[in-house]
């Protein structure tokens, strides 16, 4: 009986200190943290201070230097620079599936893989006017559409820039081999 005797009391002895232990444990997290909002008003304390500060030296007189532009066009204008010497031209070796001949540059305004989009591009330029062509590229599996072509670079560049201006902002210069 002694020896139940001490076991109960052994248990009751460790069952409070498992309880100040908690308690401990439980008031030392709630001392160590601290409230964040001190710190954000810390913050805000200090800005209204360099706020109050800045308003009581005076306004800062900082001059703006003045800048004119050399040239104003409009956005809607298109500066176009004819430099023929550096445009740029790629060169293929292409044949003509539709159309009277490629001379040396001509002027390509689509590229398509299928030939009856090639052909559906064509017969709209040739409606609005152009002498279109179709010239398959074997080595890209690519049909070009070319609107104009030229012996000459410069009437070359010329053209592509007017196709360019109007509804072909991605024509390019194609050099035949």
């Amino acid at each position: 009986m002694n020896l139940k005797f001490n076991n109960i009391n052994l248990l009751r002895i460790m069952k409070k200190y498992m309880v100040l232990c908690a308690g401990l444990c439980v008031a030392l997290a709630f001392s160590s943290c601290k409230s964040s909002e001190s710190a954000y008003k810390k913050a805000y304390e200090k800005a209204k201070a360099q706020e109050t500060q800045t308003a009581a030296q005076g306004p800062i007189s900082t001059e703006t230097p003045v800048v004119t532009p050399l040239e104003t066009t409009p956005a809607t204008q298109t500066t176009m620079v004819d430099n023929v010497d550096n445009a740029t031209v790629r060169t293929e070796d292409v044949t003509v599936v539709s159309g009277a001949g490629l001379q040396n540059y001509s002027v390509v305004v689509g590229s398509f893989s299928l030939k009856a989009n090639a052909e559906g591009l064509q017969n709209t330029l040739k409606n609005a006017g152009y002498d279109a062509q179709i010239a398959y590229n074997s080595a890209r599996n690519m049909y070009r559409v070319v609107a104009s072509t030229f012996a000459d670079k410069s009437s070359a560049v010329q053209s592509r820039n007017q196709f360019r201006a109007g509804n072909y902002p991605d024509a390019w210069l194609l050099f035949k081999k």
